[in-house]
């Protein structure tokens, strides 16, 4: 899988227009602000084909990006943002339970999470709803860069234990930043 070979498919509004042409789909998940866009932009190699916002909240639609024309990066809107007004988060809700009630279109999840702090109640929320699909899942800790050495395995330990994932689930310590760790990230993708 050629990760250069890339291109933008299409915005689902709901679940009605997401692609079911039997592609696999790798699932991008993440609270608003963690650096989801620049995860995907680093796998890539492109500066902004995942949209970087300054503003959290921005993705309100479901991105479906065609990779080597064998697999799809699905990028699902962000969530947690505290200034969305209700009825975008219930929008929000309405659309991500829609989309996990359809789990024969993910193959694999990646959650992202911000590595220097506890995660949150939406990120044990949408954890749990990949855990129900089951399909692999790879929790991505990003920003590590940020972190001092010392404060490494008790971050990681703390988000395994908050998310409650089973021994199977990688976290893989990276920074998009950086690009730490990104071939161990692309390894987990490409295997499931």
């Amino acid at each position: 899988m050629n990760l250069h070979n890339v291109e933008f498919i299409k915005s689902a509004a709901n679940v009605d227009a997401v692609p079911r042409d039997g592609l696999p789909q790798i699932v991008f998940s993440g609270k608003s602000n963690v650096g989801k866009s620049s995860v995907i932009n680093k796998l890539l190699n492109r500066k902004q084909f995942a949209r970087v916002s300054a503003t959290p909240g921005k993705t309100a639609h479901i991105n479906y990006f065609l990779i080597d024309k064998q697999v799809y990066f699905v990028d699902l809107p962000g969530y947690g943002y505290a200034k969305v007004s209700k009825s975008e988060r219930a929008r929000w809700a309405v659309l991500m339970e829609s989309f996990f009630r359809n789990p024969a279109y993910i193959t694999r999840g990646v959650m992202i999470v911000d590595s220097r702090h506890k995660p949150t109640n939406d990120d044990i929320t949408m954890a749990d709803w990949f855990k129900a699909t089951g399909c692999p899942l790879t929790i991505v800790a990003n920003k590590i860069d940020k972190l001092k050495k010392s404060e490494i395995a008790p971050n990681m330990a703390r988000i395994r234990e908050t998310l409650e994932l089973p021994d199977d689930v990688t976290i893989v310590e990276f920074s998009a930043e950086k690009g730490t760790n990104k071939e161990t990230l692309i390894a987990e993708i490409k295997c499931g």
